[in-house]
C-alpha cells in the first residue's frame, strides 16, 4: 500500500497532476484511506500470524493496487493509462514474488530474523515511492 499511498499524497499536493476519473486518488478520503491502508500494512506485515505475501488475498491487492499506481503514474506522466496500469500489474507481481524470495534469502544469508530484513525492506520501499514521484 505504500505506493498507492505516496502516488495519491503526490497528486493531492499537486507534483502529479492527474486529469479525468483516476485523479479521484488525490482527494483527501483517498489519501486518507491509502494513508491508513499502508500504515497498518507495515504494522500487520511484521505479525508472526500474517499471511504469505503470495497468498491469493495479498497477491490480487498488489495486483489491484499496483494497477492503480501504474495507471495514476503514467496518466501524470502525459502517456496511455492503460499501459501504465499493465505494467505496474507485472511490476506487483515481480515485486510480490522477488521482494519474497529476497527477503527470505538475506535472511538465510545475513543470519538475522526477518523482522530486521522486513524494517529495512520497508525503508527501501518508502524511499523509492517517495522519490519516484516527488523528483
Amino acid at each position: 500500500m505504500t505506493a498507492p499511498a505516496v502516488t495519491a499524497w503526490a497528486v493531492h499536493l499537486g507534483r502529479l497532476r492527474i486529469d479525468g476519473p483516476l485523479s479521484f486518488i488525490g482527494s483527501i478520503p483517498s489519501v486518507a484511506i491509502f494513508t491508513v491502508l499502508a500504515v497498518l500494512e507495515l504494522v500487520v506485515d511484521k505479525l508472526p500470524n500474517t499471511p504469505n505475501r503470495t497468498a491469493p488475498r495479498g497477491l490480487i491487492a498488489r495486483i489491484v493496487t499496483g494497477g492503480l499506481t501504474g495507471a495514476c503514474v503514467a496518466a501524470g506522466a502525459a502517456q496511455r493509462p492503460l499501459v501504465g496500469g499493465v505494467l505496474g500489474v507485472v511490476g506487483a507481481v515481480v515485486g510480490c514474488f522477488g521482494g519474497y524470495q529476497a527477503r527470505k534469502q538475506l535472511v538465510k544469508v545475513l543470519r538475522t530474523r526477518d523482522i530486521n530484513v522486513a524494517l529495512v525492506e520497508d525503508l527501501v520501499a518508502i524511499a523509492g515511492s517517495v522519490w519516484v514521484l516527488f523528483r
